[in-house]
């Protein structure tokens, strides 16, 4: 009787989606999988220009396959207050044509939220946590200079059904895993006591799962550098120091939705081997992944400077697998890489094959270590995306315990994202 109840309740609202939408902006969307690959979970942006969006900027956007209804969202990433683009995720098989119909309708159809973004802040100690959904960090408002941490886990996490992550946004822009045992959203108040102060309350295992990472002086799971000449440069410091090399910080949260998230930082005036570098930076996460998007441009570039991303190797006592996929290069890792080598997690980062520029091991000491140091070419305002990828034991899947089990999701991945969909739009 409970599935024949959800299924009537979901058929009433697909009706009175219908019922609600407006036929007159409708389009047939051909998708087109050219590749011998299956691909789950694809991630499709359709640029609104594409479209015929005149009046949609109230509306929601219905995608029907069938009798089937697509989640889908709007996403306005220039922050101007109109939508760039129309975002879901659809699975394909090997070859496959598929037709959707986009339809508008007056009535937001709720879909399940399967990604989300966390973020809350304080600008005092003795004052609550508030969740924001923006912020702005100079040079001297940094942790130790504080003397309090002002931010909700110590800055934005993001999540989708199958993995959760994290930024210091408190000056080290270190890149975190929490590791999730269930699909639901975790909890608000991860990282917050019943007073609203700031608590680490998620080293601790929960229902949900815990964070699972050591990150130490490193820059955790896909953090970034500058090597400038021979000089490695950390965007950022650390704990203990009291001045940030990076004169203003800006983040925001640009799209929260059921099937993507975006998160945004500006890092201007950044002081490397003498020079001021501006930075964009985005993270983008939709679910079914192991992993996010992240890309990162950079401005101010002499000529002689290469980007190197962080791949922690706190705990690892295996060997490194560098291994090509598609149109990309992965570096995987697999043991005990969790707090106090407690459970097995493999990481990996996935990495754009025509930039990549070969690795080297981050020096014992300094501002950037533990670490293998990922070289990518880079020119200015030439955007670079990577992703980062974790798979834990006590995740969804616990064939990841398994190293063989885990290279091969890892590279499979980076064929899938490898693979276009073609896209075709008529009235």
């Amino acid at each position: 009787m409970k599935t024949k109840l959800c299924l009537s309740i979901a058929l009433s609202a697909l009706v009175f989606i219908g019922s609600k939408a407006q036929k007159s902006q409708s389009a047939k969307i051909v998708l087109i999988n050219n590749s011998d690959l299956e691909l789950p979970q694809k991630a499709i942006s359709i640029k609104r220009n594409l479209l015929n969006a005149k009046g949609t900027e109230k509306s929601f956007p219905v995608l029907l396959q069938k009798s089937d209804t697509i989640p889908a969202q709007l996403n306005d990433l220039n922050g101007d207050g109109k939508w760039d683009e129309l975002f879901f995720v659809a699975d394909f098989s090997a070859n496959e044509k598929k037709t959707v119909e986009l339809k508008w309708s007056n009535v937001d159809p709720k879909f399940t939220v399967k990604t989300s973004v966390r973020f809350g802040k304080r600008e005092a100690e003795n004052l609550p946590v508030q969740p924001v959904t923006d912020e702005v960090l100079m040079a001297n408002q940094v942790y130790k200079k504080l003397g309090f941490q002002k931010y909700q886990t110590d800055g934005p996490t993001w999540e989708n059904d199958k993995a959760g992550f994290r930024h210091y946004l408190d000056g080290r822009n270190s890149k975190d895993v929490f590791g999730k045992k269930t699909p639901g959203i975790t909890p608000e108040d991860v990282g917050i006591n019943s007073k609203g102060a700031v608590e680490d309350n998620y080293h601790q295992m929960h229902d949900w799962g815990r964070d699972i990472f050591p990150v130490g002086t490193s820059a955790g799971l896909g953090g970034y550098g500058l090597l400038v000449g021979n000089e490695i440069n950390r965007l950022g410091i650390l704990i203990n120091d009291t001045i940030n090399n990076v004169e203003k910080t800006t983040f925001k949260i640009v799209s929260e939705g059921p099937v993507n998230s975006v998160l945004n930082y500006k890092y201007q005036n950044w002081q490397a081997s003498g020079n001021k570098y501006q930075v964009q930076e985005t993270a983008s996460i939709w679910p079914g992944m192991y992993g996010y998007k992240n890309t990162v441009s950079l401005s101010g570039l002499k000529g002689n400077e290469t980007l190197v991303i962080a791949f922690s190797n706190i705990n690892n006592q295996n060997p490194l697998q560098v291994i090509d996929a598609g149109d990309y290069v992965c570096f995987i890792l697999h043991d005990k890489l969790t707090y106090e080598r407690q459970w097995i997690l493999g990481t990996a980062i996935i990495l754009p094959k025509d930039a990549y520029l070969g690795y080297t091991e981050a020096p014992k000491t300094g501002k950037l270590t533990n670490s293998y140091l990922i070289k990518m070419s880079t020119k200015n305002n030439q955007p670079i995306s990577y992703y980062p990828i974790a798979g834990w034991e006590l995740s969804a899947d616990p064939n990841f315990r398994d190293p063989a089990y885990f290279t091969n999701y890892v590279t499979t991945l980076a064929k899938q994202l490898s693979a276009k969909i073609e896209v075709k739009i008529s009235k």
